[in-house]
């Protein structure tokens, strides 16, 4: 069973937990929340996107290096790549 901590994100139809490890970060949506599309257009092109899964990975790694002031800087950090692979995987499901 998975034990998670407090909620370290509340905004509106969003929720990110954690386990006491900080090993795992558990996203929860409401059921018809936009942003889950969006997650799962970015999952679904990686595990097809041998470039961009490598560009993605490569991305975070570097951010792990980094001392940040909160999760929001970090996740700023790697917004632009994100976009970009994004708009890839768009681009794509059109063709």
């Amino acid at each position: 069973m998975l034990q998670v901590r407090a909620s370290r994100v509340r905004e509106p139809r969003h929720r990110l937990v954690r386990t006491p490890e900080r090993d795992v970060h558990v996203l929860l949506y409401e059921r018809d929340d936009p942003a889950i599309g969006e997650y799962l257009l970015l999952r679904n092109h990686l595990r097809r996107n041998v470039d961009d899964r490598v560009l993605y990975e490569r991305t975070k790694r570097t951010l792990l290096d980094k001392q940040w002031g909160d999760m929001y800087d970090y996740a700023d950090a790697k917004t632009e790549v994100i976009l970009a692979i994004k708009a890839r995987a768009r681009a794509a499901c059109r063709r």
